[in-house]
């Protein structure tokens, strides 16, 4: 089994887009069974992850390996989602990173439909990111990070349009309006109501919805060298706002491996 320690300050993954693979930060901490190496720096804050555990233990998290360099966090949204829920709600968690081309025996006992991402709470393996975080805010309700029914869909038909836009071959068939008309009914909520979906605080709609930007930018930037139009400055603003918030970039996935992994559907 290949796994990974993870404390809220202890990942840090850093991109610029379409650059090279970044050397993930000395604060990464891998304790990994050999045939597979890593630079002797990634142990300097073992003491650090046994102070966190200390406090609370780490929740073990099932996540999806990188395909382009293994041994580091993969190309999830919704995975990405759920280490942001840990993140803001200030949680250790040990990470476990899942080949989903050849999955472990051990992880299919536990996940039989070998999805991720996986948690563990109260000795129960859980699926589901909306199951997950929903359940993580009723264990640990500080911070809160709840939104009010009427925010929570806020932005949610952004992706399936992104994702439609980004597989069609047929540059007149209508996606990319549909695209913009969620994007441009987001950014009049944001004008209205942001900086974030609820308000001033961040909330749980905002770390669904960032990975999916996160996406958006960089799949669409690089297979139909498209980008957020500069009509809509609200959306614009709000995605740099949450890229650059420290959670963020420490459960980002690299570039590489969003291309990577939206290149077979794009191509398919």
């Amino acid at each position: 089994m290949s796994t990974a320690s993870f404390s809220p300050s202890t990942l840090s993954l850093s991109s610029s887009l379409f650059s090279s693979c970044k050397r993930i930060s000395p604060s990464f901490s891998f304790s990994v069974p050999k045939p597979h190496i890593f630079r002797p720096q990634f142990r300097r804050l073992k003491n650090l992850r046994l102070v966190m555990s200390a406090v609370s233990d780490p929740l073990e998290i099932c996540v999806k390996d990188s395909v382009t360099t293994p041994g580091r966090l993969g190309d999830c949204p919704f995975t990405q989602r759920v280490l942001l829920t840990l993140e803001e709600k200030h949680l250790p968690y040990d990470v476990k990173l899942i080949d989903l081309a050849n999955k472990p025996e051990w992880f299919l006992k536990i996940s039989p439909q070998g999805k991720v991402p996986l948690i563990k709470l109260d000795e129960k393996w859980i699926a589901d990111s909306d199951v997950i975080t929903q359940a993580l805010e009723e264990k640990y309700p500080d911070p809160p990070l709840a939104v009010p029914p009427e925010k929570a869909s806020v932005g949610s038909k952004i992706f399936p349009a992104f994702v439609s836009f980004l597989k069609s071959k047929d540059p007149n068939d209508g996606t990319e309006q549909v695209l913009l008309t969620e994007l441009t009914s987001f950014n009049d909520h944001i004008r209205e109501n942001g900086p974030f979906i609820n308000g001033k605080e961040i909330s749980s709609a905002d770390l669904s919805l960032g990975p999916k930007l996160h996406h958006l930018e960089i799949a669409l930037g690089h297979y139909k060298k498209w980008s957020v139009p500069e009509s809509l400055p609200y959306v614009r603003s709000y995605m740099k706002s949450i890229f650059s918030l420290d959670s963020f970039t420490k459960t980002r996935a690299q570039p590489e491996d969003v291309i990577a992994g939206w290149g077979p559907k794009v191509m398919g």
